[in-house]
């Protein structure tokens, strides 16, 4: 709750404004604020984790130069605009640039060639001193906007920087080895086609047979995974995730990373979006990542009145120009204890991000992320959204809270996921290399001993709902899944040692038996030709018993992932899909599509970028209203959430 919310209910209830720190008494000697207000935000300092500075500016009441102006008072120090700083010299430290971000410091040549520290974060800057080599630990410290000083150290570190999000995951936990090695690629790939094609046309039904009883088997290890899941799942407590317990320590700080890219259709209605979130704003940083060539996106920006708990950061150009690598540059940047990530068109829960701190405050330091449930807001757009709908809903409402259940390791799903920083930072942050980082990430936390936990809250996105885009975007991820099995799997016992076996076996059954059904899905496809009474392939080899056995494995299958997608969407909100369930096997050629495509960049450009467009759907860009105009806020309350 803020100082406007606080006003409304009285919450000082007629007594008189509180004795403030020097720096709210000075803003009211000076009429910047009221006595009450600065009564309000020490209020709001008791339960938030927020310097005064950042409350005050955060509710509007006072700008960044009216508070650097007071402590350039109260210090008896100068007070540095954007202009000094970008003409000071700054003095090398020996530090690491990416810690001068996170502290907000900067130390500068200063007059008769004295050192300053330049800081726009007051409260951090004795905890960056103890780090300073011992001539510059007693210097004299001078004030800025944090802000200019973060521009002034990217500018000045720019090139290492850079290096440091290419590479900030461990090398062998990584996949940008991969860029030196292509002829040694391209050659396996070739003498890999070349093998297959020789074998096929000298035993062409052996080799159909090979393919096809291994697509059954992974066939039935997907069934047995899907229904332990699914059993797990229902047999969790309900009451697990929202058992409330007092809460005693202050909300913490929170970040939240949204990477852009050629987000022009939807830049006004995330950021109408953002602003429904109920967390309190003093304790709200949300970055805006852009890539430095993305001018149109910039430009669209420098259009919205930004408020003060939202700002962007500039990554400078380079290889490979992905979403981790912006976001391992962004990330010290933050200010925030936990991290979180959303996408361009995502829509959370107003209270989404309290709920996310509170979790954090109650469990075990070994739960590193907390991963949320993704939905979409235009499921009647078309068939593709419908089935695009189903398939996430089984996915986030079924399969991922029953594994997590059943002990195994997830792979996260891109977005509604926070992070406690130090574990993220201590690990490396994300492979900028790899092109779904988040799969990525979930088995490199469980590697290190860490957990996922799955948490009860909902981010609504928008379903692609064309199929090329789909495609693009599907092979995309199915890339990562590959490179991802890749590179855990380079030294097989040390994962296992890593993993533990039963994580370890999931890893696989999970990893093998999704990439298998997508690449194999036109051998089990086969099977509809012995239902149907027709010749198959394998008839030489097989009898036709066995081949019905097998058909007949096919379609318990197929029942069962219809039941399972029929339960996902069972509730009041999607209830109208429940019918659309058994199209969603022709839904699935889509994905066979896909991974072809994946498998070919896979050899010729692993590190590509397929990016989403988003903003295809009018919902995506604001729901119409009944003036004219349109809701950019585009949310729906969940039942919970109707009393917001």
């Amino acid at each position: 709750m803020g100082i406007s919310e606080l006003r409304q209910v009285n919450a000082l209830g007629g007594a008189g404004p509180a004795q403030g720190g020097d720096l709210s008494q000075a803003l009211v000697r000076s009429g910047k604020i009221t006595g009450s207000d600065a009564a309000l935000a020490e209020l709001v300092s008791r339960h938030c984790d927020a310097s005064m500075d950042r409350i005050l500016e955060a509710e509007g009441l006072v700008c960044e130069d009216d508070l650097l102006r007071a402590h350039a008072r109260r210090l008896s120090t100068q007070c540095l605009s954007v202009q000094d700083l970008s003409l000071a010299k700054p003095v090398e430290t020996g530090l690491d640039p990416r810690l001068l971000l996170k502290h907000g410091a900067v130390v500068l040549d200063g007059p008769k060639g004295k050192p300053v520290i330049a800081s726009g974060s007051l409260e951090r800057l004795e905890e960056l001193r103890h780090r300073l080599p011992a001539p510059l630990r007693q210097a004299r410290t001078v004030v800025a906007p944090r802000r200019a000083v973060q521009d002034r150290v990217a500018q000045e570190y720019r090139d290492q920087l850079c290096a440091m999000a290419q590479t900030r995951a461990p090398e062998g936990e990584s996949c940008r080895t991969w860029g030196v090695s292509f002829g040694r690629r391209l050659g396996f790939a070739l003498a890999m086609i070349a093998l297959v094609a020789a074998l096929a046309l000298a035993f062409p039904v052996a080799v159909f047979g090979v393919f096809a009883l291994w697509a059954c088997f992974t066939l039935l290890v997907s069934a047995v995974m899907k229904t332990a899941a699914f059993v797990a799942h229902r047999t969790e407590d309900s009451n697990h995730q929202d058992v409330a317990r007092p809460p005693k320590a202050p909300l913490p700080k929170v970040s939240i990373l949204v990477p852009l890219f050629h987000e022009t259709e939807i830049a006004h209605a995330l950021i109408a979006r953002l602003s429904r979130l109920t967390y309190p704003k003093c304790l709200l940083d949300v970055i805006l990542v852009l890539e430095e060539e993305d001018e149109l996106t910039r430009q669209t920006l420098a259009e919205i009145d930004l408020p003060p708990w939202v700002r962007p950061v500039i990554v400078p150009d380079g290889k490979p120009r992905t979403k981790p690598r912006a976001m391992n540059y962004a990330l010290d940047f933050c200010e925030g204890d936990i991290i979180g990530i959303f996408d361009a068109e995502d829509a959370p829960d107003p209270d989404q991000i309290t709920r996310v701190a509170r979790r954090f405050q109650q469990t075990p330091a070994d739960v590193a992320c907390l991963q949320g449930i993704l939905d979409y807001y235009n499921p009647r757009q078309n068939w593709l959204a419908r089935c695009f709908t189903i398939e996430y809903a089984t996915w986030f409402r079924i399969m991922l809270p029953g594994m997590a259940r059943l002990g195994l390791s997830i792979p996260l799903g891109g977005t509604t996921l926070y992070f406690r920083r130090s574990i993220l930072e201590d690990l490396g942050g994300w492979d900028a290399h790899n092109v779904t980082e988040d799969a990525d990430l979930g088995f490199r936390l469980a590697r290190h001993g860490y957990r996922t936990e799955m948490i009860n809250t909902v981010t609504e996105e928008e379903a692609n709902c064309r199929p090329w885009p789909w495609i693009k975007q599907r092979s995309r991820w199915l890339k990562g899944y590959m490179t991802t099995y890749l590179v855990h799997m380079r030294v097989p016992r040390r994962l296992y040692d890593q993993l533990g076996p039963w994580k370890f076996w999931g890893f696989q059954a999970h990893f093998i038996s999704a990439l298998s059904q997508f690449l194999l899905a036109p051998f089990l496809w086969s099977f509809w030709l012995v239902l149907l009474g027709l010749p198959h392939p394998l008839d030489p080899i097989l009898s036709r018993v066995s081949l019905a056995a097998i058909g007949s494995l096919f379609l318990m299958v197929e029942a069962l992932n219809i039941t399972l997608h029929m339960i996902a969407v069972s509730g009041r909100k999607h209830r109208h899909l429940m019918a659309w369930a058994p199209s969603m096997h022709f839904y699935a050629p889509l994905g066979a599509i896909a991974a072809y495509k994946a498998l070919y960049e896979l050899v010729l450009k692993p590190f590509f970028w397929d990016k989403t467009i988003h903003g295809l759907s009018v919902a995506a860009r604001g729901r119409p209203t009944s003036g004219g105009g349109f809701d950019l806020a585009g949310i729906k309350l969940e039942p919970g959430h109707e009393s917001l």
